[in-house]
């Protein structure tokens, strides 16, 4: 069938062999049919409608390769976009819909469920740094709960909004600092505790990462440096 695609598509542009119907059963069967604009479709049809199994290659080199369902991309496709990027997974009424896999040029990859052609629900998306998070997605987003691992060997776990650690969570530094308490946009605020891989610990308020409010801090063999109010990290005596 390749070669009988790629003769097809050549004498279309080459030599204006002409649109629509070109070979085969464009209604009720097995087809080829071409238009102005040079995309292509060799499958199945019913009803004068892409349905089954087919191929459409776009004039602009973007292919797809899967089943149909009233002219439109329905169930399981294969789509390879112009700059090398792919989609395996299932369609709905053209769109991604449901579980799938991207995966860009530059090595990134997104697998998980899909909404309208946007990463929303369970997924899990490496990124080009070697990062990897694996949790929920809304609109393209990581929000709500999910695990990022950083290639440093940095760890946060919890609650997300649109890309950022927003509410409760945990991060984990390679060095073995840790806090678990209140996030915002990134940073620590809110209630929390920040415990330094020597022992010494923080429990308290923090405004934009630094130590903002009441709070104690107590070093690792028990004494207590300062309990009460903080400003920019600094206690307030």
């Amino acid at each position: 069938m390749k070669k009988i695609f790629i003769a097809l598509f050549v004498c279309f542009i080459l030599s204006g062999c002409g649109s629509g119907c070109i070979e085969g059963d464009c209604a009720n069967g097995f087809g080829t049919y071409t238009n102005i604009y040079g995309d292509m479709y060799v499958g199945d049809w019913k009803d004068d409608e892409k349905n089954g199994q087919g191929t459409y290659a776009f004039a602009d080199g973007e292919k797809y390769d899967g089943e149909w369902k009233d002219d439109k991309k329905n169930g399981q496709g294969t789509y390879a976009f112009a700059d090398g990027s792919t989609y395996v997974g299932e369609y709905k009424d053209d769109k991604m819909n449901g579980q799938g896999t991207f995966t860009n040029v530059d090595g990134s990859a997104y697998e998980g469920e899909w909404k309208d052609d946007k990463p929303n629900g369970q997924g899990t998306c490496t990124y080009r740094d070697g990062g990897v998070y694996v949790g929920t997605f809304k609109d393209d987003k990581m929000n709500g709960q999910g695990t990022y691992s950083f290639t440093n060997g940095d760890m946060y776990e919890g609650e997300w909004k649109d890309d950022l650690f927003y509410g409760q969570g945990t991060k984990t530094w390679a060095i073995g600092d840790k806090y678990i308490g209140e996030w915002k946009d990134d940073l620590k605020n809110g209630q929390g505790t920040y415990t330094w891989s020597n022992g010494d610990k923080y429990v308290g308020e923090h405004t934009d990462d630094k130590k903002n409010g009441q709070g104690t801090l107590t070093f690792a063999d028990g004494t207590i440096y300062h309990s009460g109010l903080w400003e920019n990290n600094e206690p307030v005596k």
